[in-house]
């Protein structure tokens, strides 16, 4: 009706006010209604008589200041979606909010929720985020925030490939000192920043501040390579909805996962073929249903030199099913499962050329009473006797005529096809012993890490942890006793079988990103089996080579920057013949560029992802010989140039919509380190020497310098953009 567009004038609500009865009904009502009908069809304007009002198209906006440059705003971006189209874009947001620095896992978040089942990130707003088709995620260790805002001089320091000229902390601000500022994404404005990284100002927005996990109670930082290629598991539907079910707080996460108390035979836990695989063991041929299957693996045993031809036995097992103990056989209620389990652990030592030979072996049978504990006399002479770990002395092997062949003759006795050998990856075991056995069950796999697979936890933290027990007290002065540890091992699988398969099981343990994203289907693809895969490439022989390279979809070693890059490329777009990388490229893609970290004197003195910084202990092979691009007397700002010109190499052949992140890791692991290997040196002393005879000391002057040095090491920096 005509009567929804108009609006009364001030003085016909005057006069309605002032002929307002009480006797006033719905017929005076209806009149007034019937008169403004019939002034309208004429067409009457006068002011006391119903107006046409225009609506506004839109309401104004908001924002102070000039309304013409407002409008000007709104009318660029209406262009930018018109001709972006689905486009995806980042936009940092909520700048307000953020009071800490993000994790490595949002970063690793902002991948997921592109490419996979994450989470919508809160501080980032991704703008059609189901139309990013590809992820490169670049680590760059190096890198630092204090060169984004002036506090590190890139022209000040000489470098050298081998040198330590760079001082520890570069920053000309060396005190952690938190401000508001530290945890807010910067913009990047191009006249602000250092000649040498103002390129990166045409790619991305904003410097991101990024933290490192770490354990504050050890001082210690973890891996960044795992914080992001180890994402958690996502719940499932039943999951989220039995959540969603809960009214009131939430039960805390033991409640939740907490299991039943049901025993639960051993055979249950045995390590399958593929976890064998996976964790470098040399399988026995019983593991293979088909003849095929057992020659490629016979092909593979001649070129690893693991065959008879080399000492090496198997178990007298032809079959899988022969391991199998009929229902009649088995007493009820038995944990066992009518097999015979075996304990083992065993010593080495160092022999010429550079091989680990077999010292001890310790066998403990499932009622704990010890079956076999022999010294051993390796056939190759002994380089080093390894006694801080393997408590083996000159004097002790001196005596001993047992060899390797008769520890062998007596374990073909041993081990039967009803044998369940048990073992803390046992897989170095059983090289040292050159055999191969089908029925293993490893603790290693049988306890997961804390932080998810990879990662493996020490018998050490198992022991004092489940078994609240002491072991390896002698751990680098005199080493362990194998048949203590063959006894924790066997206690730990007795434990579990007790317990029942969900008891000790790590909640929130993570998985390699690698497995999440194939799970997830590719775009345009309605087979289930495609999902989307990934690539890693890094330099050879480092713990993400090691860690995640069989993982990945495609693995590919590099000994350069520049091989990096040309990785990265091939990943992306795909080998022209599909030899390696199928065509199109994968999906996901994480490498690493190391020769700034390494002119900076980053990648020395590290420890693994269980103690601290995560940067590799040794440097990479085709950065340990002076080139021209990392001779002598170079300065910071050209080893940070180089750095940068890879970054845009790679960021200019990404087809668009490639999701981009860079991060650099860590910050300055080195004054941490050297602290860390201080407070082991007087840990070790304090522990075998007199008070007056230690060489360091370590009181709450250097407690605190090493706090103060991990908070410095944790800080790292993030970079996003999507082509």
């Amino acid at each position: 009706m005509a009567r929804s567009k108009k609006k009364r004038s001030h003085a016909q609500y005057a006069q309605d006010l002032l002929n307002d009865t009480e006797d006033q009904g719905v017929a005076s009502t209806l009149a007034y209604i019937e008169n403004a009908d019939a002034d309208d069809k004429s067409g009457d304007q006068h002011s006391d008589q119903w107006q046409m009002v225009d609506r506004h198209s839109k309401k104004k906006s908001k924002i102070s200041g000039d309304t013409s440059k407002n409008e000007e705003i709104h009318a660029h971006d209406k262009k930018r979606d018109k001709k972006d189209g689905n486009r995806p874009a980042l936009t940092v947001t909520g700048l307000h909010n953020i009071t800490s620095p993000l994790s490595i896992r949002d970063l690793q978040s902002l991948v997921l929720y592109c490419l996979a089942d994450g989470v919508s990130p809160q501080w980032l707003s991704v703008r059609h985020h189901s139309q990013v088709r590809k992820a490169v995620v670049l680590l760059v260790p190096g890198l630092e925030k204090d060169m984004f805002d002036g506090n590190v001089k890139l022209e000040k320091f000489l470098l050298n490939n081998k040198s330590s000229a760079e001082p520890a902390s570069t920053s000309t601000n060396d005190q952690v000192t938190k401000t508001p500022n530290d945890s807010v994404p910067k913009k990047l404005i191009a006249e602000q920043l250092p000649e040498s990284l103002r390129p990166l100002a045409n790619i991305f927005e904003h410097v991101i501040p990024v933290r490192t996990p770490g354990d504050e109670r050890f001082n210690t930082v973890h891996s960044p390579i795992l914080a992001m290629l180890n994402s958690p598991i996502p719940l499932s539907k039943e999951e989220k909805k039995a959540e969603k079910a809960i009214k009131g707080p939430k039960p805390f996460q033991h409640e939740k996962h907490s299991w039943a108390n049901q025993p639960t035979p051993i055979t249950t836990f045995l390590t399958s073929k593929e976890d064998l695989q996976e964790n470098d063991y040399t399988l026995h041929s019983a593991c293979f249903s088909t003849q095929n299957e057992k020659d490629r693996d016979m092909t593979r045993r001649v070129i690893a030199k693991e065959t008879e031809e080399f000492g090496w036995k198997e178990s007298r097992v032809l079959s899988m099913e022969d391991g199998d103990v009929p229902d009649t056989e088995i007493q009820k209620g038995s944990l066992t499962d009518g097999r015979n389990v075996l304990a083992m652990d065993c010593e080495m030592c160092k022999v010429e050329g550079n091989e680990l030979a077999l010292t001890r072996i310790s066998i403990v049978s499932w009622d704990g009473s010890v079956v076999m504990d022999e010294l051993v006399k390796p056939e190759k002479p002994i380089v080093d006797y390894l006694t801080a770990y393997s408590g083996i002395t000159k004097a002790k092997l001196e005596p001993v005529t047992t060899t390797l062949s008769d520890i062998q003759s007596r374990l073909l006795e041993l081990l039967t096809a009803r044998t369940i050998l048990i073992g803390h990856s046992l897989n170095s075991d059983l090289t040292a012993l050159k055999m191969t056995h089908p029925f293993i069950v490893d603790t290693t796999l049988l306890y997961q890490h804390p932080r998810g697979p990879p990662l493996k936890s020490s018998l050490k933290w198992l022991s004092k942890k489940y078994l609240n027990r002491e072991i390896q007290k002698g751990h680098g002065t005199e080493g362990h006793d194998s048949v203590e540890d063959a006894t924790a091992c066997l206690d730990l699988v007795r434990l579990k079988c007790e317990k029942g398969a969900k008891w000790a099981s790590i909640e929130g343990s993570g998985e390699p990103i690698f497995k999440r994203l194939s799970r997830t289907r590719k775009s345009g693809s309605n087979l289930s089996s495609n999902g989307k895969i990934g690539a890693l490439v890094d330099y050879s022989n480092t713990a993400a080579e090691r860690q995640f390279g069989k993982i990945a979809s495609v693995c590919i070693n590099c000994n350069s920057d520049v091989e990096v890059v040309e990785g990265v490329r091939r990943s992306v777009l795909g080998d022209p013949d599909g030899a390696i990388v199928p065509g199109g490229g994968v999906d996901f893609t994480w490498a690493r560029l190391r020769e700034l970290e390494v002119l900076r004197g980053w990648s020395q003195g590290s420890r693994d992802s269980t103690g601290s910084a995560s940067t590799e202990n040794l440097e990479p092979a085709g950065l340990s010989e002076s080139t021209p691009e990392t001779s002598p007397n170079t300065d910071l700002s050209a080893a940070v140039s180089r750095t940068i010109q890879h970054i845009l190499s790679i960021h200019a052949f990404l087809p668009p919509c490639t999701l981009l992140v860079v991060y650099s890791g860590t910050g300055d692991p080195r004054e941490m380190s050297r602290l860390q290997e201080m407070q082991r040196t007087f840990r070790k002393e304090y522990s075998t020497k007199k008070w007056d005879e230690i060489s360091v000391k370590w009181t709450d002057v250097e407690e605190q310098a090493l706090k103060k040095a991990r908070k410095m090491a944790s800080r790292c920096i993030g970079l996003a953009a999507v082509t």
